[in-house]
Order: C-alpha cells, then structure tokens, then sequence
C-alpha cells in the first residue's frame, strides 16, 4: 500500500511519523503540497493540497482521497466520484479538533479584549497599570457558522456572561435553545449579526458562497470598535477591505489562524497593524493530532483489509 502524504515531510506537527510509526507496513511519501502526478499511490492525503478533475486524470491505482481533518473543499468531488475513488475525513467533532480550535477562538478573545500585545512594550518601559482592556462578559459574540466548531465555540463561551447570536446555513430553534443563544439565523441575517457583536468568529469553510463573506461592505456593517476572528479559512477575508479597517481603526482589531495565501507574506504591512495571528495550528493540539491521526489511520487499515471506510462522503 502506498500513500502520498500531499505536504511537506515535517508539516502538521510531525503527523507523517506518526503514521509511519503506527502503520509500519504502508509506504508513506511526502510530496509537498499540490503535487503533479497521484499515479502509483493507492491513497492521498491531500492536507492542504487541491485535488482537482486534471490532477485526478493521472491517478491510475488510487482508491481513497483520506483527509486530515475536514476540510473537502480543495478536492473535486464529482471528479472522484466518477472516478469510483472514494473520498473520506476525519469530521472535527470526532476528532477532537472542534474543542482546540474553540480553545484557540477563547484566547483570541480574551488576548485582544485585554491588550495583550501591548503588555510586552509597558513591562519593558516599567509601566504598571497600563493598557486597560475591555472585559469579555457583558459582549456579544456573533458567531458565523454553527456547525461542530462553532458550536464547541458556544460551549467554551457558557461561563463568560456574553450574549451569542449565530449564523446556520439552516437554523434549529431547538440548537438555538440548547446552546442559550438569544437568536440563530440564516446567511441572510449576516448584516443583523454584524451590527449587533462585538467580536464575530469566523468558522466556515471557502466555498463560493462564502469566498470573501467578509468585504468591504460586510466590514462597514461591523459595529465601530468590534473584533474579527477567523479559524475557518483564509479566502473568507478579503486582505485589501481588512488592512483598510484595521487602519482606519473602524476594527478595533482581528485575529487570524488562516490567511488569504499560506503561508502568508511576512513582510506584508498589515501584520504591523492589531493583528494576532497563529500559523494555522487552532486545530493542532495533541489531543486533536492523536484523534485526526487515529481516524485516518484506521480507514487506510480499513482499505487494507478491505472493511467499509468511516466517514465517507463519497
């Protein structure tokens, strides 16, 4: 059995030796992201790669297109299913990943609320008592996107004292209800959400409804002074309309676990504005590795042995 590991050798915390660790009888390859070619492998893994209807066309043994993680976005569906390639993840809830992203959503918060990034500068200048944050309790939060994430993002919020509205591609009053949220709308009631928080998380995958949600025009919407977060993914944000409304101060600041191109520009003026960032590693934890880890390991087994493969989208 061999496997294409579609990123670089020491990419995602080290998970290829883990798989090479757990699963001594497969061949793993490290091929960095987007590779050329997918003819010799049985399976890839595609990480962060595009798997698209020409890259699939040089695929002459493949069987499965195994994630780490979710995210489906960057493979053609259609394309695999034609093929009769079967195509599986590892959804967050299961994995653990939802619960260390909302960790990471938490410390976003909180970091930018209370001024962090300032503290280092006042300590090196023997200041004390200086910046004065805003407190987290009393603040609404809009969330956008209540699937797994979000919702592990709600449940991590239950004991701060904010108020939380959403947004759900199809709304459940009864989700609503469970999770105290004082309202859960569909994509229409995005300007509503915008208005009304003080920090909106982004946690929706880029598809072309969602590809640049967050404009220009959505950022005019956002209430002066709020917070924008996204762990979702980086072409949900449009960089020009964010720099500008980080400059103009209209956004009181953001926080970023993914960007417009990865990995982004370090040079780019816009990480000298308020801006906290993290390298794309809120669903990297060593509880959320292991169960990723876990989970895509036993479908290639599966494969292996011929069993029904967990998780199957297609």
């Amino acid at each position: 059995m061999k496997v294409l590991f579609a990123a670089p050798e020491d990419a995602w915390g080290g998970i290829l030796h883990r798989f090479r660790t757990d699963l001594p009888e497969v061949s793993f390859t490290a091929g960095g992201l987007n590779p050329s070619s997918l003819a010799g492998y049985d399976v890839v893994i595609p990480t962060m790669s595009r798997i698209d209807a020409e890259l699939l066309q040089t695929a002459d043994r493949l069987q499965l297109i195994q994630q780490i993680g979710a995210g489906l976005e960057g493979v053609d569906l259609e394309a695999a299913q034609q093929q009769g390639i079967a195509v599986a993840n590892v959804p967050t809830d299961v994995s653990g990943n939802a619960d260390s992203v909302s960790e990471m959503v938490i410390y976003f918060m909180l970091a930018l609320m209370r001024r962090t990034s300032e503290h280092l500068e006042q300590r090196q200048n023997r200041l004390l008592g200086v910046p004065v944050g805003r407190s987290l309790m009393g603040a609404t939060v809009g969330i956008v996107g209540f699937g797994a994430i979000g919702q592990a993002v709600s449940r991590r919020l239950s004991g701060f004292g904010v108020r939380k509205v959403a947004i759900k591609r199809e709304p459940e009053q009864t989700l609503a209800n469970e999770h105290g949220l004082d309202w859960l709308g569909s994509s229409e009631q995005l300007p509503q959400l915008l208005a009304e928080s003080d920090l909106v998380v982004l946690t929706l995958p880029d598809t072309d409804q969602t590809h640049h949600l967050i404009n220009a025009e959505s950022l005019a919407q956002m209430k002066a002074g709020s917070y924008l977060i996204n762990v979702g993914r980086g072409g949900l944000v449009e960089r020009g309309a964010l720099l500008a409304a980080l400059e103009s101060g209209h956004l009181a600041g953001a926080a970023l676990d993914v960007f417009w191109q990865e990995p982004p520009d370090p040079d780019d003026p816009i990480f000298q504005l308020n801006l906290l960032t993290s390298p794309h590693v809120a669903g990297l934890s060593d509880r959320s590795v292991k169960g990723i880890m876990s989970g895509a390991a036993d479908n290639i087994q599966r494969l292996m042995a011929g069993e029904a493969l967990r998780h199957r989208r297609v």
